[in-house]
């Protein structure tokens, strides 16, 4: 059975009255007609359509490409909930970036037993191509998405790590330009902090990694190209930043140098930002019949003369069995306990892990390691008994390809359905970035609700949704600035504030050096 949800606005049916610092909030959503939040919610999803924001449901005999879902009602972070997560989000990117160096270097971790070889080794995300090579000023996964979890006022869990190419953050800036536009008055009732620096400290990211000796770098974003789902990202980003958004047939390899074809010429590259997969990266070396990469591109980046974001071999620290692992990994990079716990996790690879798991399917879920996107999950409480069998053969067939949690009482949001506000199950990807100069946790994200009842699914191939996320900037309400002067507080608090480290780069040198 499943606990009874924490409301992160109301509170808990029946319990305490909802936290004072929201009091504002609560009274906003008892005092806007329903009428008036359709009508709001609808302004904001006809912007969306032109944009065309759109994301991929795939299997499906319908249109593939659909709108964003987009809940007009926000989730909101106070300031201290925000400072403890940062400092959890530093501490496990750091790690992460640290593992990663390790397992393409001296490998001390496998040396020293903390995680089995063949996990490692034999996974097929860990990439040998790139072993021993070593990507400019030692960074690894300069983007990060880190998906949270929250069960209590105070209860938060990492449910999952994303380092290869975390989608989303164009969402996360949409929908606060939409609240900003449609939403006006909740801005001057809090102190939020703004996100619309993102693109800038992006960018700011990509040039402190260009290879050594790079004064003025020249950074592009590499795209599969329009027919891939998040195509809209990709052109977002790279227009924001004011880059070259590329496909694989506008750079060319030579003499180990990557150049940009123009009409002016050819331009050399420094730092390319991928949204492609290692397996289309470069035909030379993974995938021989992708079209999507570049020939030499990992030859060029095995020189030094390019950085690519996020680097190649990036996935192994996706894979969910690793996940499991993080306590330890966190332990031994760092020399402390992790600050944000993950949720119990069974290795169904483990004989006894996996009698448990086969034992109960009714009350977990299972997940493949490799899994994204909401794909291959098996949600006992609410799957058929023939889902339910169906996991059962496949899980004795491949044991090793899956993993499986408790069912979690994951944290709800009030949220504007068919029937009118109704409380649905949310979570949360902040982003990370990571560069030469440290770390730093971009003040929000994504937090993606699922739009169904009583559904734990929140991925939007899945039928979710999205919210805006406020971080507020204090935990007091704030009800005396108008709108123009309460957003440029938020802008200068967040390209001053932005909480930030510069302990990556000693870290993960002391691992291999």
């Amino acid at each position: 059975m499943v606990k009874q949800a924490f409301d992160e606005i109301m509170g808990m049916a029946g319990g305490p009255p909802p936290r004072a610092e929201l009091a504002a909030l609560s009274r906003w959503i008892e005092a806007t007609p329903d009428a008036e939040l359709r009508r709001r919610q609808q302004a904001a999803e006809a912007t969306f359509r032109q944009l065309g924001i759109t994301f991929a449901v795939y299997g499906e005999s319908e249109a593939s490409e659909r709108i964003i879902p987009f809940d007009i009602v926000p989730r909101v972070f106070m300031h201290d909930e925000w400072e403890r997560l940062s400092a959890g989000l530093i501490q496990r990117v750091e790690a992460i970036n640290a593992f990663l160096e390790d397992i393409y270097g001296e490998r001390r971790i496998l040396k020293e037993g903390v995680l089995p070889t063949d996990l490692v080794l034999g996974n097929p995300q860990f990439r040998p191509e790139i072993a021993g090579m070593r990507p400019p000023h030692g960074v690894w996964a300069h983007i990060c998405g880190i998906d949270l979890v929250r069960t209590g006022p105070d209860e938060f869990f990492v449910l999952e790590d994303n380092a290869r190419t975390p989608s989303g953050v164009s969402y996360m800036l949409e929908n606060r330009e939409a609240m900003l536009r449609l939403c006006p008055e909740l801005f001057r009732d809090f102190r939020v902090a703004a996100v619309d620096s993102y693109p800038d400290r992006l960018l700011e990211t990509m040039k402190s990694v260009a290879p050594i000796g790079v004064s003025a770098p020249t950074c592009v974003v590499l795209t599969p190209g329009h027919y891939n789902s998040a195509y809209y990202e990709h052109s977002f980003l790279a227009d924001s930043m004011g880059i070259e958004l590329v496909e694989a047939a506008d750079l060319v390899v030579d003499d180990d140098m990557v150049w940009m074809r123009t009409i002016a010429g050819r331009v050399k590259v420094d730092v390319i930002y991928r949204r492609v997969d290692d397996d289309y990266l470069d035909p030379l070396v993974f995938r021989p019949d992708s079209a999507l990469g570049v020939p030499g591109l990992i030859a060029a980046y095995a020189a030094g003369n390019v950085a690519i974001i996020n680097a190649p071999g990036n996935g192994i620290a996706d894979d969910k069995a690793i996940y499991s692992y993080m306590p330890e990994i966190v332990r031994f990079y760092s020399g402390g306990e992790a600050k944000l716990p993950n949720v119990e996790t069974w290795r169904c690879r483990e004989p006894q892990a996996l009698k448990y798991v086969l034992d109960n399917l009714a009350d977990v879920v299972v997940k493949l390691v490799d899994g994204s996107g909401g794909y291959g999950m098996l949600v006992g409480p609410t799957a058929s008994k023939a889902e339910i069998e169906a996991f059962r053969a496949a899980l004795i067939a491949e044991p090793h390809r899956y993993i499986a949690q408790p069912t979690l009482a994951l944290s709800t949001v009030p949220t504007l359905a068919d029937s009118g506000l109704a409380p649905r199950h949310v979570d949360f990807r902040p982003f990370v970035l990571t560069g030469s100069r440290g770390v730093q946790v971009v003040p929000g994200g994504l937090t993606r609700v699922a739009l169904k009842e009583g559904s734990l699914v929140v991925n939007s191939s899945q039928g979710g949704g999205t919210k805006d996320s406020f971080v507020l900037m204090d935990d007091r309400p704030h009800q005396s600035q108008g709108q123009g002067q309460s957003q440029g507080d938020g802008q200068s608090q967040t390209m001053g504030g932005m909480t930030q480290t510069q302990g990556t780069q000693g870290m993960n040198q002391g691992v291999t050096r």
